[in-house]
């Protein structure tokens, strides 16, 4: 007996990245809600974010608070009713602690907030919203930055913009020209920030959680949005959550912070294989986009369908599923290998097909630009050749049991033909045949 399907999350379905369907829904009941305060070495820093969290206008009786500490040489105090968490002093691990903060959470919506990010009190029930309505929901707050030295947090709002500081105007202009991530992309990762994020508890499991590995400050935010992404997440930027940094923007410091950024971007080019964030040259060891070899081939139509539509891709990171899927399985049923574990475009090559010209490349741009769950391509008689699935579209839509929340479209590709009879290979390779 097959084992039943999981059941769909509580909740809203969302088409596309339409958070704004939503607009002025709040939920029936608060939610139940985690915040995880990452924590190192700044014990008056806490205190104030702690007693910020206190002012929260969301119900007590709905809010467990939770210290994640990363192995600071004194354990953090912290006030009856907040719970702490600690790991060892293993050098700098904020994804490895946020984790175990998420451990022990109990909440149905989880938030991670930095020690020195103390948040206004409308923070959490502004930023909870979306995700306690659609669990495929992933916001971010306001980072606001002051100096916080002797703030008075019964009127935060007021006292922190009275001493606040620049905020990072690539960020704000990235809100702006997004409809605060409405129309958010591929790379809209980049700005979400680690510091004031919620997400459902349903949609963190689904990423399995920060990337352990990251040991230096920053990235790991970004990794763990765009595997989310990929997941399905919708992404919202929500103006009114608004906390308060204490202190400038890390990239306006100067104490090395190109340098920084630096090798941030260097470690994310192979983790993050979508253009404009992988190398040019250097490519990602991560694959971007997958093809999956046409069914009952032969070994010449396998070859030369392979070969030409991976040769139409030459700008990409593309590769063929591993050769155990080369059996006539579809890119859904490839195995899990770990270069192929941030795909974001399947190709399926449904029959043996030769691949000239730039219509696979202007599909996987259409697929792009129109936030598409798949695209269909024709051959000259109408017969579907190839077929193109986003990735975060398909698990959206297992995850829910629905087939409706992205759009489908075909499209005639005259560049792509079918492969009736064998190929000779060799005049495909040396360009007479």
């Amino acid at each position: 007996m097959s084992p039943a399907a999981p059941a769909a999350p509580s909740g809203v379905p969302l088409p596309g990245n339409r958070w704004d369907t939503l607009a002025d829904v709040w939920p029936a009941e608060p939610p139940l809600v985690s915040v995880i305060v990452a924590h190192y070495r700044q014990p008056d820093e806490l205190a104030r974010t702690l007693a910020a969290l206190r002012r929260q206008d969301h119900p007590d009786d709905r809010l467990q608070i939770i210290v994640a500490d990363d192995g600071s040489p004194e354990p953090p105090a912290v006030p009856d009713g907040v719970e702490l968490v600690r790991q060892a002093d293993d050098g700098f691990r904020l994804a490895a602690v946020r984790n175990l903060g998420a451990r022990r959470a109990r909440g149905d919506v989880l938030v991670f907030l930095d020690a020195d990010t103390a948040p206004e009190p409308a923070f959490v029930r502004e930023l909870t919203r979306l995700p306690a309505l659609a669990p495929d929901c992933v916001t971010v707050g306001r980072r606001r930055h002051a100096d916080l030295r002797d703030v008075d947090l019964d009127r935060l709002a007021e006292s922190a913009a009275e001493r606040a500081l620049p905020e990072p105007a690539w960020l704000t202009d990235a809100y702006r020209r997004s409809g605060d991530l409405l129309h958010a992309d591929d790379r809209s990762y980049r700005h979400v920030i680690g510091a004031v994020i919620a997400c459902s508890r349903t949609m963190f499991d689904a990423t399995g959680g920060f990337d352990e590995s990251f040991t230096a400050y920053g990235g790991e935010d970004w990794e763990w949005t765009y595997r989310a992404w990929l997941q399905g997440a919708v992404l919202a930027h929500v103006p009114a959550a608004i906390a308060w940094h204490d202190g400038p923007d890390a990239a306006g410091r100067d104490d090395g912070a190109l340098a920084h950024r630096n090798a941030e971007a260097i470690r994310l080019a192979d983790l993050i294989p979508v253009a404009g964030s992988a190398g040019r040259g250097l490519r990602s060891g991560r694959v971007d986009i997958a093809v999956a070899p046409p069914p009952d081939a032969t070994p010449g139509q396998r070859f030369v369908s392979l070969d030409s539509a991976l040769a139409a891709l030459p700008a990409a990171n593309a590769a063929a599923w591993p050769a155990e899927s080369a059996t006539g399985r579809g890119a859904a049923d490839a195995p899990s290998d770990a270069a192929f574990d941030r795909v974001r475009v399947s190709i399926e090559l449904l029959r043996p097909v030769r691949v000239d010209g730039e219509d696979l490349a202007a599909a996987i741009d259409r697929l792009d630009t129109e936030q598409l769950g798949s695209l269909t391509l024709l051959g000259a008689e109408g017969e579907p050749l190839v077929r193109l699935t986003a990735t975060r579209a398909r698990a959206r839509e297992e995850r829910w049991g629905r087939d409706d929340l992205f759009p489908r479209a075909q499209a005639a590709a005259p560049g792509i033909r079918p492969l009736a009879d064998e190929p000779d290979v060799a005049a495909y390779l040396g360009g007479w045949g």
